[in-house]
């Protein structure tokens, strides 16, 4: 029995998979303020044009660039490990396999695609990357791969995070990149907010308007924007984990699994892992995927499926997803990457089709759950990938009422060394659960009928 599954960096996946070639129904386009249909130049004061090409392809392999590959192979391919010692505390006949992400420099799984941004900006030379961070894992991520390729970083920290983890911003002070809270007093959108709401938490949606207008408005056309989830890029570019995946399992003597689960907040990791395994459910697998969300920001759960911005000074082109509504401002939990009111369009699409079946979890439980982790498989994992966790635990418990082998896969998408906080406020009875009240998510989504509606298009194959 191998506790770790490990491929050699020859074996490393040489192209990102992209899910949009193949799912049954294609996704609605993203539209402009007009409600008509974006064209790519639309996106060009955002992001480089070569991005811009991933974004809008439906070409199921894309090459991932040598010198992307070489930095990945710092610490690529990670390892797929078994989680024996939590599979004998529960006495459950699943097997439990996990995709370990936290063992990139930032500690997560979100240097898979800054790398290839920061990769892919400069080589159309941008000098300048502006972006967003929630608990500070992507702002992390993105500062890391400015520094291997020398370009400048300015990351907006939604302020609650800031708050709550200082130690991510010395992160990415470390790496060179300069972190402020948002809101912010630095940009038009961050004084307009603080004006109204001075003690605002921030929110996602508020710090992409930061750095959106701070990208937007450089007169030297030299920097771009950058974000590490929800869009079809950044979704692309993490398939190298369930590919990497899919060769392990099979080292391990394992078709498929029966199950692949992982935490969302706006998609990255749960695409990144579930992505290439959804591909067999479309051709045929029988395959159960969930995507897990906190209850107190329920997007996949509880929200409405409709065009929205995916920011809340309306910046961005109105996108179809699970939505919460773009002024939607989340309870200030510890699972800050977790806080986003939208969810991915690819993610979207693949829920309403079937593919994917979201689940919502209480703060609390998934604390327990990350316990129980902690002193069973010995390491302690970030508040986002507690989710994940509980869920996992969850179908193990069940696999053993029903006396049934299943095979269960997450990603565990990074650490908890600097989420401690988090860690002590539930040891000490201080960590609060929200459970959404319903009035609070028709109050903002109110804002969604001045939008175009998207239509729910499916194949009924699931």
């Amino acid at each position: 029995m191998d506790y770790k599954i490990l491929l050699k960096e020859a074996e490393i996946p040489r192209q990102w998979y992209n899910l949009a070639a193949d799912l049954p129904t294609p996704l609605l386009p993203p539209l402009g303020p007009d409600g008509k249909p974006i064209s790519p130049d639309m996106l060009a004061p955002v992001f480089p044009m070569n991005l811009i090409e991933q974004e809008v392809s439906t070409q199921r392999w894309i090459d991932i660039p040598e010198e992307v590959l070489e930095i990945l192979c710092k610490w690529r391919p990670s390892p797929l490990r078994r989680a024996i010692s939590l599979e004998r505390y529960l006495g459950t006949p699943a097997r439990i396999y996990y995709k370990d992400e936290s063992l990139s420099p930032p500690g997560s799984h979100k240097p898979n695609t800054a790398v290839a941004q920061a990769w892919y900006n400069k080589q159309f030379g941008i000098k300048r990357l502006v972006t967003e961070t929630g608990a500070g894992q992507w702002g992390s991520a993105l500062a890391f791969a400015c520094r291997l390729l020398d370009l400048e970083c300015k990351v907006y920290m939604v302020r609650i995070s800031y708050e709550q983890k200082p130690l991510r911003r010395v992160m990415m002070n470390v790496w060179g990149a300069r972190c402020v809270p948002s809101p912010s007093q630095d940009t038009n959108a961050g004084r307009r907010i603080l004006q109204e709401h001075p003690d605002s938490p921030g929110s996602l949606g508020i710090a992409i308007s930061e750095a959106i207008e701070d990208a937007v408005t450089d007169t030297t056309g030299k920097t771009r924007y950058s974000l590490g989830s929800v869009l079809n890029h950044v979704l692309l570019h993490q398939t190298i984990i369930g590919l990497e995946a899919k060769k392990q399992l099979q080292l391990a003597g394992e078709r498929l699994p029966d199950m692949v689960i992982g935490c969302a907040g706006g998609g990255s990791n749960f695409a990144g892992i579930s992505f290439p395994f959804a591909a067999d459910k479309i051709n045929g697998a029988n395959i159960e995927i969930i995507p897990v969300e906190p209850a107190a920001c329920p997007t996949m759960t509880r929200a409405k499926f409709h065009y929205d911005f995916g920011d809340t000074a309306c910046m961005t082109p109105l996108l179809a997803m699970f939505t919460l509504g773009h002024a939607f401002i989340p309870p200030p939990i510890h699972a800050g990457g977790l806080r986003y009111h939208g969810m991915a369009p690819l993610v979207s699409q693949g829920i309403v089709e079937g593919l994917f079946a979201p689940r919502a979890y209480p703060q609390s439980r998934c604390f327990e759950a990350a316990l129980l982790w902690a002193r069973t498989e010995g390491t302690i994992c970030a508040p986002e990938t507690s989710h994940a966790i509980a869920c996992v635990i969850d179908e193990a418990n069940k696999a053993k009422q029903e006396g049934k082998e299943k095979v269960i896969l997450f990603c565990y998408s990074g650490h908890g060394l600097m989420d401690l906080g988090g860690y002590d406020a539930y040891l000490a009875g201080k960590l609060q659960d929200y459970e959404l009240p319903q009035e609070q998510i028709d109050r903002y989504a109110k804002d969604l009928e001045k939008l175009p509606a998207a239509p729910v298009r499916r194949s009924g194959r699931w």
